[in-house]
């Protein structure tokens, strides 16, 4: 199958289809999901909640969200990958936002 790119959502968007997206918090479901017909997969800041047991996503750190893209990373090879900046994380200013944004896709 070939790889989603931001090209391949716009042209389905113009073309009025469906575009899939689910989320995953590690390898396993990752590679599961991208051998669907998934177009992207998510690593969400709901992993505070989901695989950490907060009440929120506000407790959730960069490294949390950094340890779980990179384990979601590994298992995806078609679907287009997003991950989400956890809370305080970007809101300062744009350098730290910027900073935060590197580190997570490093």
């Amino acid at each position: 199958m070939k790889k989603i790119t931001i090209k391949t959502l716009a042209d389905k968007k113009q073309r009025r289809e469906k575009i899939v997206s689910i989320t995953a918090y590690d390898y396993t479901f990752a590679r599961i999901l991208d051998q669907g017909d998934v177009d992207m997969i998510l690593v969400g800041d709901s992993a505070s909640n989901v695989c950490a047991g907060y009440q929120t996503t506000l407790p959730i750190t960069l490294d949390e969200m950094i340890y779980h893209s990179r384990s979601v990373r590994r298992g995806v090879q078609r679907a287009l990958l997003l991950a989400d900046l956890p809370f305080l994380s970007y809101q300062a200013s744009v350098e730290q936002a910027v900073l935060s944004a590197g580190r997570l896709m490093k």
